[in-house]
């Protein structure tokens, strides 16, 4: 019974995983595409502006 205790743990990981990769292809693009593209085009616009502001320190 020592070879089941052995096996368990790589099936049960490799259901886990099998089954995050089916949702992660499940949940590409869809009605949520332009949402997600939108929502990372502007975290990406704020981040930019904040790196090309001009930097007012104090003395």
């Amino acid at each position: 019974m020592d070879y089941v205790s052995a096996l368990v743990p790589p099936v049960v990981m490799a259901v886990f995983f099998s089954g995050l990769i089916v949702t992660i292809v499940k949940t590409q693009g869809g009605a949520n595409k332009a949402k997600e593209d939108a929502a990372a085009d502007a975290a990406i616009s704020r981040a930019e502006a904040l790196r090309q502001a001009p930097k007012t320190g104090g003395a």
